[in-house]
């Protein structure tokens, strides 16, 4: 196997991986939206899948340093295709409904967590064994994902309108099982810490706490993203469906405007992948999250045409591809490997703690004050959110390209 083998074989699972999962980010808030009417269900829905995979991501990094990334990830794959996989053949059978579907999203959320954890954890390993700069590995990390996030909301809107929200999820079990047979036969066993056995899980726990809330960088990049999340997750599931709904329009257009949002980000990321290194960090950062924020949400509320909306998703998306690629590598560089599983999971988690509230704030802010009000509220809390961290003096370090040692402190 050459050096460059196991970074293919990820590249290719989390393809797969991410396709599916773009695909029931579509597919579960349309199936819920179309057959209730409800933001508020739709909402709730989303909750039930966010926040066990929020928790379960943040309780199985020790289990990621102990047993190794790889066991993790392709047993949660493999245990994904038949959680995935009940929601069609419930709904086939005609025994599908909110309270049945809420169990199973919650199944589907326990298992993503630990098995997106498991995957991250493994890129400084990979991009050690191919011998190339991370911040290169984490940019074409970062346009792997977009291209799947593209291929999978495009093929989204198609595939729902053919076969049904609940049928479409068929193609989302198929994708867990590539994922699951890719990681297992075509990534080697990378690191894993035995020694860590001998401490107790909680401690394990604390430790990995205690090291993220003691870097000023990461607490805040943890705090803007846990934050710009929150919106986003109103924004993806419930603010645009239901403005594609008003509009007089159907999931095609729905998958359509995800995919360029994600295609330009595609472009968006190759291009940190290829210039990553020599970015100024924090200037390409608080721009990128600018532009990729709050004009969205002013069009979507303004009466514009079509044509314009599509043009601020194009530039949104390709300034938001420059983010992840800098983020993973500033949080890569500041983490002992010792601890990755640990810190990784706990940071990525935080980051996620205020997603399960998302549905239902932006179904609450829709009930409540109407879809343009909506709009512009949420777009000018991403827009504050976006700027305050930079009032914070620590938040400069960054900038500052550092690599972590091999021992935990």
């Amino acid at each position: 196997m050459s050096a460059r083998a196991p970074f293919l074989a990820l590249a290719v699972a989390e393809t797969f991986s991410i396709s599916g999962t773009r695909l029931s980010t579509i597919a579960i808030p349309w199936l819920v939206l179309s057959t209730t009417g409800s933001p508020v269900a739709t909402g709730l829905v989303a909750l039930m899948e966010t926040l066990p995979y929020v928790v379960a991501k943040a309780l199985g990094g020790p289990l990621i340093d102990r047993v190794g990334p790889k066991r993790i990830a392709t047993v949660c794959d493999a245990a994904s295709v038949i959680a995935v996989g009940l929601v069609p053949l419930l709904h086939l059978l005609g025994m599908l409904t909110v309270p049945v579907l809420l169990p199973i999203v919650f199944v589907v959320g326990v298992l993503r967590g630990p098995s997106d954890a498991a995957k991250q954890s493994m890129v400084p390993d990979i991009a050690e064994l191919a011998a190339v700069p991370l911040e290169r590995v984490t940019g074409v990390v970062g346009t792997i994902e977009r291209l799947a996030s593209t291929v999978g909301a495009a093929g989204a809107g198609a595939l729902i309108a053919v076969t049904g929200p609940a049928q479409a999820l068929v193609f989302n079990a198929v994708t867990f099982a590539v994922a699951a047979l890719i990681v297992g036969v075509g990534i080697p066993v990378l690191r894993h810490t035995p020694a860590a056995g001998t401490a107790s899980y909680g401690r394990d726990l604390w430790e990995g706490w205690t090291f993220l809330r003691r870097d000023a960088v990461l607490m805040g990049i943890v705090t803007m993203v846990a934050a710009t999340n929150l919106l986003d997750q109103a924004f993806h599931a419930v603010l645009l469906p239901v403005w594609t709904l008003d509009a007089g329009h159907g999931p095609e257009l729905l998958g359509a405007m995800l995919a360029v949002f994600s295609g330009t980000s595609m472009v968006g990321a190759a291009i940190a992948a290829s210039i990553g290194e020599r970015m100024p960090r924090l200037i390409v950062y608080t721009a990128a999250f600018l532009l990729t924020g709050f004009p969205r949400f002013l069009v979507l509320a303004m009466d514009v045409p079509l044509a314009l909306v599509f043009a601020t998703l194009a530039i949104g998306g390709f300034a938001s591809g420059f983010l992840n690629p800098i983020l993973s590598a500033v949080m890569f560089e500041r983490i002992p490997k010792p601890l990755i599983g640990r810190v990784t999971s706990m940071s990525t988690a935080l980051c996620w703690t205020l997603i399960p509230f998302g549905g239902l704030f932006g179904g609450a802010l829709v009930s409540g004050i109407g879809l343009p009000a909506a709009l512009l509220l949420t777009g000018a809390a991403y827009l504050a959110a976006t700027l305050l961290p930079l009032a914070r003096k620590s938040f400069r370090g960054f900038e500052k390209r550092r690599i972590a040692d091999g021992n935990a402190s």
